[in-house]
């Protein structure tokens, strides 16, 4: 089973630092938005792809981890070919899987020590206007992180325990289960996250 979204290895998205990635992931995406020729964007694409497998990954791995988003992504493009033009469906597409691609690399290739680390840092600030405390807003981050492959893993036992029964595999009827257990972990773990007394408040 799947426990953590980051892949062990000496890249070199491995070496630089969290916070540098993060702020250039934030000014890719940003650069991204005045970028509509397709071209481009699908150099872009070819460049983060590539980025995400030197990470260690693996094609095969590399998409599983990313099918259920790219999935959402066609869909979207479906819907923006009937919406829009050819090119716009085109050039959204391109940007999301891009910046898809490059947001998987910079998870494969940190921590999630490191993501709460410099997530909690980057929020000090609105912890000194009062708007939140830094360490609450760096831990939700990290079982947010830490969980999105177990619920991924969860939802992979559910199919195959369903197809082992001859009952057909539908997103309808393994989305209560998966919530109900889903919810009942959250449960767990905020109970034990106040009995040490983790949070601040």
């Amino acid at each position: 089973m799947l426990t953590s979204l980051h892949v062990e290895g000496q890249s070199l998205l491995h070496r630089i630092p969290v916070k540098p990635k993060l702020i250039g992931l934030m000014a890719f995406g940003l650069a991204l938005y005045w970028v509509d020729h397709p071209l481009v964007l699908t150099v872009a694409l070819i460049a983060t792809g590539s980025l995400y497998l030197s990470t260690g990954v693996g094609v095969p791995e590399g998409f599983r981890r990313l099918k259920p988003v790219l999935f959402t992504i066609a869909f979207l493009a479906l819907v923006n070919l009937l919406l829009l033009s050819p090119h716009e469906a085109l050039v959204i597409t391109l940007r999301l899987v891009a910046i898809l691609l490059l947001a998987a690399a910079v998870t494969a290739s940190t921590t999630i020590a490191d993501f709460m680390a410099a997530v909690t840092d980057l929020a000090r600030p609105l912890e000194q206007l009062g708007l939140m405390k830094a360490a609450d807003l760096g831990l939700a981050l990290g079982l947010v992180l830490r969980f999105v492959p177990e619920i991924a893993a969860r939802y992979e036992a559910l199919k195959e325990a369903h197809a082992a029964r001859g009952i057909p595999v539908k997103l309808s009827r393994m989305l209560g289960p998966l919530i109900i257990s889903t919810l009942k972990d959250a449960d767990r773990i905020a109970e034990a996250i106040d009995a040490r007394g983790i949070r601040g408040h």
